[in-house]
């Protein structure tokens, strides 16, 4: 499958990845639930999460005019930081303003797609990769900045340094995705210090 035999073995070991469906659609909520859950656990983030959507009518995902009505010290109630806050209302506005056109990110490239992404305060070249994998379904994307993957390709390869990932990565094209996908799957008995 891949003209890697490390990574062949991952493939052997774990079969073949979940489907992936295209979920553009929700690009607003799931950059929101991107920002919420940066840096956290996914315990934790799954309980501020959840106590976002408790401050909205019904615990549903409040639409971006609504979330922009809604004060700081509201949404720091449900455990976030200010800077947190200040971002998920920067994407709210990024909707409602029309800086970001959903239809317009599903006809671009990939690095144009970050970029117009990135272009919101708060959202980082991470949050805009793992965004193309999981709500784009592009299949070509590989994220050098995440943690989980350098670990992963530092345990199977034994390389550290940036340009020997990315030489790494080239190997993988065209489905630098699934790559990733088969690199996180890798870790999952794999001690972490401070894991729950």
């Amino acid at each position: 499958m891949f003209n890697d035999k490390t990574l062949n073995k991952l493939v052997e070991k774990y079969g073949p990845p979940p489907k992936r469906a295209d979920r553009s659609e929700f690009l607003y909520e799931e950059l929101i639930e991107s920002i919420i859950g940066q840096q956290l656990s996914n315990k934790a983030a799954d309980t501020i999460f959840n106590r976002f959507l408790s401050l909205f009518p019904g615990n549903k995902f409040p639409r971006p005019e609504m979330l922009l009505k809604t004060g700081d010290e509201k949404l720091r109630s449900a455990g976030m930081s200010y800077g947190k806050a200040s971002y998920i209302k920067n994407i709210a506005k990024a909707f409602v303003d029309k800086t970001i056109d959903v239809r317009k990110l599903q006809k671009i490239e990939d690095a144009e797609v970050i970029k117009e992404l990135t272009k919101i305060k708060g959202v980082g070249n991470w949050t805009a990769e793992m965004i193309l994998m999981f709500t784009f379904g592009r299949t070509d994307v590989f994220s050098l900045g995440d943690a989980g993957l350098r670990k992963a390709i530092k345990t199977l390869y034994k390389i550290e340094k940036d340009k020997e990932i990315l030489k790494l990565s080239e190997k993988w094209k065209p489905n630098r995705s699934l790559a990733c996908w088969y690199l996180w799957r890798s870790l999952e008995n794999t001690p972490t210090v401070g894991k729950k």
